[in-house]
Formats: structure tokens, sequence, C-alpha cells
């Protein structure tokens, strides 16, 4: 049995009524179910959907205020339906973020045989982390992609699967009265899967200086030297990234956008000059939220690029519009932009 968490204030919008619905992918028995009871309060109700992009389709239409979907894990990298589901339609933010550690068994209805079994169901990305040991263990065992590592358990549960076991978790095998022919099944043991907890955009997260933000950016144009271009915006301000893939834009063959996780706080002055950097350069920068880190870790603030470095340096700027000569800094306003007698 899970608990809710004690939390009562979630970060983004209020609840639409007097408990928070969070959608998620289902059935009950996921790693995404596993990764809400995190993060869910006290009193919440669960909306389990048949995929991610569901998920966040609810909220959108106002049906759910949060959504729960697994963005990333150690052995596939990015889930390619959420971050796609993510970066279009209305807008939606992430707001938190957990990770899960994966460990599949391969369940089997009671009775049946190791040499019973020649179909596995399971979801992709679940078959994807357990392929070479599916091959080695059951030679020419075919798999049969399921919705969730969960609705793969229940199917077979049901008798009409159309597979022989399924490869879920153990919580799944409890829950829907399955035997587990084997345990700890994965081809790279200690794989973890990162997922996030998404809302309509609202009040962000106080920054915590252990922070991401998750954006999506379009290149200008496809030439040389365009995404060193984009790169640069991060580099020349010190700002670190811990995450960056491309993903189709869908206009044409060979055009791409850049989903990207960056170390910090849109709080924080060195994000916030990468980002306006970002926008004089891209045609599209998409912001998807601003957040803690679950894992904790600080970001590491370069010489010359804290917030103070920032503020320090527009005084400078400042007073030299004032009609100082540059030995002093301005002791005003000195927010963009920047004021003065200059050409007066």
């Amino acid at each position: 049995m899970h608990e809710p968490t004690a939390a009562t204030n979630m970060p983004g919008p209020r609840p639409a009524g007097d408990h928070v619905r969070i959608a998620f992918l289902g059935p009950f028995g996921t790693f995404t179910e596993q990764a809400v009871w995190q993060v869910a309060p006290a009193g919440a109700e669960l909306l389990p959907v048949t995929s991610a992009p569901a998920a966040m389709e609810l909220v959108r239409r106002g049906e759910a205020d949060r959504a729960v979907v697994p963005i990333e894990n150690s052995i596939e990298g990015g889930v390619n339906a959420t971050l796609d589901a993510l970066s279009r339609g209305e807008p939606l933010v992430i707001v938190s973020e957990m990770v899960i550690s994966v460990t599949f068994q391969l369940a089997v209805r009671p009775g049946t045989r190791v040499e019973d079994v020649h179909r596995i169901g399971t979801h992709p990305h679940a078959w994807a982390q357990c392929r070479h040991w599916a091959e080695e263990t059951f030679p020419g065992a075919l798999h049969l992609p399921a919705t969730s590592t969960a609705a793969a358990a229940e199917l077979l549960a049901q008798g009409d699967a159309g597979f022989d076991a399924a490869l879920c978790n153990a919580t799944s095998v409890e829950r829907y009265g399955l035997e587990a022919l084997y345990t700890d099944v994965a081809d790279n043991p200690g794989a973890v899967t990162r997922f996030v907890m998404v809302s309509p955009p609202g009040a962000l997260p106080p920054p915590t200086g252990a922070d991401k933000t998750t954006i999506q950016v379009a290149l200008p144009h496809n030439e040389a030297g365009s995404l060193l271009g984009m790169l640069e915006q991060f580099s020349a301000r010190g700002v670190d990234l811990s995450r960056i893939e491309s993903r189709p834009s869908g206009d044409h063959l060979g055009s791409y956008n850049f989903s990207i996780d960056i170390v910090g706080h849109v709080a924080e002055e060195r994000v916030q000059a990468a980002l306006v950097g970002l926008h004089r350069f891209s045609p599209e920068v998409r912001f998807m939220g601003s957040y803690p880190r679950v894992d904790g870790v600080r970001a590491r603030i370069l010489a010359g690029t804290s917030d103070e470095d920032f503020r320090v340096g527009r005084a400078w700027v400042a007073g030299i519009l004032h009609g100082g000569d540059g030995t002093t800094l301005y002791e005003g306003d000195a927010s963009w932009p920047l004021g003065g007698h200059a050409g007066r």
C-alpha cells in the first residue's frame, strides 16, 4: 500500500476542486504510479490513462490538475512520446521530477513453465532494457508491445493477451495475481527512469540552488555553425547543460529541434542571460519549466557568472551612461534597459 506525501502545497496553479487530480501512465501498478506516490499529496485522485500524451491532454483540457509521465531513462535516453507531447499543443510546465529504480520480473500465469514462454509482452522501453537477457534466456522469443509494463501484466492475467509472459515490476505481479519465473531481470543493473510532474503554467517553484530548467530550441537555419551558435549562448554565460537531444521538428526531413535541460533556475541571472541570447538567436524557444533537481546537486557557478557578478557589471555600465569615468559603480537603478545621459 502506498502512502501519499504529507505535502499539501504543490507548485503550479491551485487545483480546480477540493483535491488534486493526477493523471499518469497506467494502469495501476506501473513504475509511473510509483513515481506519483513520491509527490502525491494527501487526498489526491489518481487517473490512469493509456499513454503519456493522453495524461498531458487531460491537464490541457482541465480534466486533471497534474500529470506524471516518464521523460528519460538511463538506458534508452529520452522518452520521445513525452518530449514531443510536451513541446506541442497548449503550454505545460514541469514543476518537479522523480527518479525510480527500474527492476523487472518475468511474470506468468500460475502453472506456466519456462518452456511454455515464446512471446513476451511489455512496454518497448522495458524490452530495450531486457532485450539481451530475453534473447539469451528464451532464444527466438517474440516481443509484443504493450502500452505499459502494468498493462502487459493486466492483459496476461485476463488470459487474452496473445503472449505467454510479461516483463513488469513486482507490484504488478502481486496486483494481478501472477507468478514470477525470474526476478531482478535487466541487461544493466542499476537502471533508473526519470519522471516529471507537469501542470498548466503558473507560479514557478522557487529557486533552491539545485534546479533544472527545461526548454526546446529551434535552430534559425540549417547551415554550418548553427548548433555551435546555439551552444555558445550557454557557454558565454557559464551555463551548464545536463541533457541535450534532437527531435524532428515535423516540418520536413532533416529539420530538428533541441530538447535541453539547463543546470539552473530561470530566476538566476546567468540563466536569464542565456535565455535572452537564445531568444534573439532562435526563431522559437519554448519554456517548459524551472524546478528542483531530485538529486539535490547544486549548480557549480563559474567565476564571473554569479548573480552578483551580473549586477556589478550592469552597475559599471550604468555608471558610464550617467557620466562616470568607468572607475566607479552606479548606485541607482541598474536594471535593464540601462538609462543615462549618453547622447544628451
